[in-house]
């Protein structure tokens, strides 16, 4: 199992929005997720930035990623939820969320 973190910016003008979304997430899309080994996902508000953690616990994170991105509800996720947030300068260049690095873990 691989821990991963994320963060985005929050567009203010649209966070209650999000909640809302977030508040009734799609079945199908939460399916997806499981289908594809992704497990105790949680998103976390803060002023202007959504902090993204799930646990992963597949072979290929890669191909299992890829799989969801195809998916054509998760496709219609995102058109929901993308424009509630903003990219950040720092996300890598193929990144729409800013991936973190772990420092610390206790069990």
């Amino acid at each position: 199992m691989r821990r991963y973190g994320m963060v985005i910016g929050a567009r203010p003008e649209k966070i209650d929005e999000y909640k809302a979304l977030h508040a009734d997430p799609w079945p199908g899309v939460l399916e997806k997720l499981r289908e594809h080994h992704v497990a105790n996902y949680s998103i976390f508000h803060h002023a202007d930035l959504l902090f993204g953690y799930f646990e992963y616990h597949g072979d290929d994170f890669a191909a299992d990623m890829a799989a969801i991105s195809k998916d054509p509800l998760t496709q219609q996720w995102w058109q929901a939820t993308d424009p509630c947030q903003s990219r950040l300068p720092t996300a890598g260049d193929s990144e729409w969320w800013a991936s973190m690095e772990q420092i610390f873990f206790m069990l």
